[in-house]
This record gives structure tokens, sequence and C-alpha cells, in this order.
């Protein structure tokens, strides 16, 4: 039902339209969770992908039998020289570049009292610089080609945060910042840009893996964040969204001439975005008078 109004059905077959349509998509982080799933659904309908890990290429290579139309790279996306070199060697592969899809990122689950400086730095680091590191290597070769399509995988914590996911929640309002931002500079330069929002989905985005906790525990938070650190492991493995549902969808997204700037994914994402604009339109108006009476005075 969360998938009614896309533009393009969501099914196992990639729609007529796409089949002769081939992109080159580069995907990062994809040696597990959605970047696995993007990588499996673009190489299903016949694209050509470069797909980017922090270490071990050949199992991923392995995974997809040595796909011919996979390349797979070692990249770190908090260093900008290893980024550079990589985009470059993708482009040495295959020439082109269609489309990003900036999906590398974890969660932290914290409250933002318990975060050290460096456990906010490290996931900052990734979430935020390592997608912005990626976005400035990518976009010289699409600005040439006055073609390409951006896609930053947000979270419905861009829009709307709970007990214990402030700190990730709030990289990913920035990346909702930087893809509005991009979507304005890059219009006039036929670039597209789409944020992705999911909501809690079958990954292993919740495991060790890909999900840390504070070092730092303090007992004041033990009713609100402490319950999120049991729920969250309880939780994992049994999240309601299906992954290759949403791989499918952001691919089938990537091969449109006119994508969303947001894309909502799950029902869980529909409801907190709607929960939050309801909240939202509510302060405005029990506090619209305030609002409104801090203009300057008009000089009659």
């Amino acid at each position: 039902m969360a998938f009614r109004w896309l533009p393009i059905p969501i099914s196992t077959d990639p729609p007529p339209q796409m089949k002769d349509i081939q992109k080159t998509i580069l995907v990062t982080g994809a040696s597990r969770g959605f970047g696995f799933e993007m990588v499996r659904a673009a190489l299903d309908i016949g694209d050509k992908v470069i797909a980017t890990v922090r270490n071990n290429p050949d199992e991923l290579l392995r995974r997809f039998n040595d796909h011919p139309d996979l390349f797979v790279v070692i990249m770190d996306v908090v260093h900008e020289d290893q980024v550079i070199d990589a985009v470059q060697q993708a482009m040495v592969r295959f020439q082109q570049l269609d489309v990003l899809i900036n999906n590398a990122g974890y969660g932290i689950i914290s409250a933002i009292e318990e975060a050290s400086d460096a456990e906010v730095r490290q996931q900052y680091d990734t979430n935020v610089f390592g997608l912005l590191n990626v976005t400035r290597a990518v976009l010289p070769y699409m600005r040439r080609r006055r073609a390409g399509h951006i896609i930053n995988i947000s979270s419905l914590f861009g829009f709307d945060v709970i007990p214990g996911w402030g700190l990730y929640g709030s990289t990913k309002f920035a990346v909702e910042g930087i893809t509005k931002g991009l979507a304005q500079e890059l219009a006039s330069l036929n670039i597209k840009v789409t944020a992705v929002e999911p909501g809690l989905y079958s990954t292993d985005f919740l495991s060790e893996h890909s999900s840390r906790v504070s070092q730092r525990t303090i007992s004041d938070y033990r009713d609100t964040v402490g319950q999120m650190r049991l729920s969250a492991s309880l939780l994992h493995g049994n999240q309601s969204g299906d992954p290759r549902k949403l791989a499918r969808a952001v691919i089938e997204i990537a091969h449109i001439q006119r994508p969303p700037l947001h894309l909502l994914m799950g029902s869980d994402a529909i409801t907190l975005y709607r929960n939050n604009v309801e909240r939202t339109e509510q302060d405005i108006k029990e506090w619209l008078d305030v609002s409104m009476n801090t203009d300057h005075d008009h000089q009659q």
C-alpha cells in the first residue's frame, strides 16, 4: 500500500520501459543490507554497477558469480583520497556514471548526553562528510555530461526522531538539507536528486555490524534510551519492511525521467512523517500570534 503512488509499478520483473535503458550505477556500502540488495536489483535488470566496500572485494564478486557488469572497488567514504581514486577507477572501467546511490552509513543508539565527542564525530564523518566526499568526487563527471541522478539514502529519522536516535537522526536531517540544496543547485544542469527515507526494514542495520551503542550509559535515561537499546536488539530481524522491495523501487526510480525529491518508504515512515507534520501544524496554530509579531513595525 505504501507504494501505490509510485509512477511505475513495483514488481519482480523490470518494467517494459526500463529493459532497454542500461544505467551505470555507483552504490556505496554495498557489502550488505540495502546496498547489497540494490546491487542485486540493478544487475537483475541489466545495469552496470560499481559497488564500493571497505574491504574484501573478492567476497562480493563471489556472491554475484563474478558478474561481468559488476565492478567492486575498495572505498571508505571517510577518506577523501580513497574516494577520488575509487571513482577514477570506476570511470576507467565503465567510462560513464549515470547514478550515484549514497548508501554507506551506520546508526548509533545513544542519549545525546551519553555519546562522546569521538562517537559523535565518527557518526558524522560517515553519514554526512562521507556522503559529501563521494558526491564531490562524482559531480564533475555528471556536470560534464549534463546528466545524472544522485540518490541519498536518508531515514524516517530524517524528519522526526525518537529517544535514542537523536544523534543518528541529526545526521539524516543534514542529509535532507544537503539533498534539497543539491536539487536546487543542479536542476539547471539536468542532474536529478532524490532523498529516500526508509522506515524499518529487515536488514542487519540493527546488528552490531551496522549499529552501535554509546560506551557510556546514564541511569537517568534508563526508561527512555535504555528501553530503546533493549527493544532494538529484540526488533532486529523482525522489521516489517522487505529490503528487496525497497531496492527494486530505488533502482526503478533511478530509471525514470522525473524522479521525486522525497521517497518515503514503508508504512512506518509515512506514519512518522504525518505525525510530525500534525504536531508542527499544532505548534504553529497555538503560537501564531507570537511568530507573526516579531517583524519590524511598519513605518507610517
